[in-house]
């Protein structure tokens, strides 16, 4: 299965902020629809970095305690956020995702055409599809056994 025919089933709805967003902004969106991930654009939507909250708590714990610890919420997502993003096309195979993941230890992989976001694949997206396969793999050998 293609990355394309799994956000076909899914969605590709993306949530992303501005790079010119602050923490503070992304988090909110973060907590507001309950996600794990948004992507950072510029002013044409183009996806300059990823933020996550991995990439949050890291940030509060490098913050040395007193006024400091809560004014990184006020700093722009570009200066938390990941920049080296792991993207697939449309045409990648969900195993090409997984592998990234995998391999990258990363949680979320952004489909890109060119430069257009077109949806974002997460790992539970990937094990949930995974299932899927093996269930129905498994319904077709019983039925073979059992026509046998």
């Amino acid at each position: 299965m293609s990355v394309s025919e799994l956000l076909k089933n899914k969605g590709n709805a993306v949530y992303a902020v501005r790079e010119t967003a602050t923490l503070r902004e992304a988090i909110a969106l973060l907590n507001a629809k309950n996600i794990g991930v948004v992507l950072v654009t510029d002013k044409n939507g183009h996806m300059k970095g990823i933020l996550s909250e991995r990439d949050i708590i890291r940030k509060a714990l490098t913050r040395e305690t007193g006024t400091q610890e809560a004014g990184f919420r006020d700093e722009l997502v570009t200066k938390t956020m990941t920049s080296k993003v792991f993207s697939v096309d449309e045409d990648a195979s969900i195993d090409a995702v997984m592998e990234i993941m995998t391999n990258s230890r990363i949680r979320h992989v952004p489909v890109l055409d060119g430069d257009k976001i077109m949806g974002l694949v997460s790992i539970g997206d990937v094990v949930k599809r995974k299932i899927s396969d093996a269930e129905n793999e498994a319904a077709v050998l019983r039925d073979y056994i059992a026509t046998g």
